[in-house]
């Protein structure tokens, strides 16, 4: 009997090993709302040395899980794209299902479950509830492959908000689709809808980005127009 080889399969051990390292691991998740940021942020945001952050930094490169800029003398690094996000929240879900102890979250730590950016789009609880509120309304619905449907309804309201969805460039992934939230285990929206949501939101003064972390804040307008439009109570979700 003539035994065939196995057929060649991708290979994600070189991606696990780079996701390993702690340090590395931390200036992954530095840049996870979309920021380039430079080596020596990375660099304390890890608590390595530079030249260490260099070395981590070259690696990750070389793996394409980050891509480089340089403006002038300065380089600054940024994930290498949205699949690079995706697959970060959804291992970052990953996790036991039972815990026997569990320590209590420091106040960084509750307001990026609350309300925090996730590469370009909204997530933490804020950003689950927004979900859910637009396909109770019936403004989004889901369809196959995890994508999310834009109804002749959530257009309108989408319109009303400044958004016009002829103007944005649907990716592989369509236009909206699902993305597993990794403190709620529950989906909000990505994708290109997901996006220009999150800007137009800060835009109109619905949200604030943090400056120095992934943290959404959701300014008073921003809880008076959730709740009268969406239905949305944030003061209950906090």
């Amino acid at each position: 009997m003539i035994e065939h080889a196995p057929p060649e399969l991708p290979s994600f051990t070189g991606t696990a090993f780079l996701l390993a390292d702690p340090a590395r691991a931390v200036m992954l998740m530095a840049l996870l709302d979309g920021r380039a940021l430079p080596a020596g942020e990375l660099a304390y945001a890890a608590r390595v040395t530079a030249q260490t952050a260099s070395s981590h930094l070259a690696k990750l490169l070389a793996g394409g899980l980050v891509a480089l800029e340089i403006e002038g003398r300065h380089r600054y690094y940024r994930l290498a794209g949205s699949h690079v996000a995706q697959a970060l929240e959804h291992l970052a879900a990953i996790r036991p299902q039972a815990q026997i102890r569990r320590r209590a979250l420091s106040a960084e730590a509750q307001r990026l479950r609350f309300c925090r950016s996730c590469y370009d789009h909204l997530a933490g609880q804020v950003g689950v509830a927004l979900k859910r509120a637009l396909e109770d309304r019936e403004y989004l619905r889901p369809v196959e492959s995890k994508r999310l449907e834009v109804t002749a309804a959530g257009s309108q309201w989408l319109t009303g908000l400044g958004i016009d969805l002829r103007g944005i460039k649907p990716s592989r992934g369509g236009l909206a689709r699902q993305c597993l939230d990794w403190t709620e285990r529950q989906h909000h929206i990505a994708g290109p809808l997901g996006g220009e949501l999150l800007n137009v939101l800060c835009a109109s003064g619905w949200l604030r980005r943090g400056r120095q972390s992934r943290a959404v804040e959701v300014l008073p307008k921003g809880r008076q127009e959730l709740r009268a439009q969406l239905g949305i109570d944030v003061d209950r979700i906090a």
